[in-house]
């Protein structure tokens, strides 16, 4: 009897360790909590960037990775560039701000 508890212990320690351990985030991955944070940071920078007057934004996509923010599309000057990327900056949780705007 005492074997049977000693060993349905361990074997519950041991699913609850695995279970703990797959919602770990990893280099390549994200937690629940950090991807629930990163959708709520793109979700700032898109809102700021279509509240902004002349910038074509909707033309512009917002990606965030553990706070790193990738900008890509489309503008028609530098200066909407500049500007996307120092509203972005602007957002708080943004760590790293990675233009790929491409001018047409």
């Amino acid at each position: 009897m005492k074997l049977l508890k000693v060993v349905s212990t361990f074997f519950v320690a041991t699913v609850m360790a695995m279970t703990i351990s797959a919602c770990a985030p990893t280099a390549t991955t994200e937690s629940t909590g950090n991807y629930i944070d990163d959708t709520v940071i793109t979700a700032k920078v898109k809102s700021a960037l279509l509240e902004a007057k002349n910038l074509k934004s909707r033309e512009i996509s917002v990606e965030t990775f553990k706070g790193r923010v990738q900008l890509s599309g489309f503008v028609s000057s530098s200066e909407d560039v500049t500007r996307a990327i120092q509203i972005t900056k602007g957002i708080k949780g943004v760590n790293t701000v990675i233009n790929s705007i491409k001018l047409r």
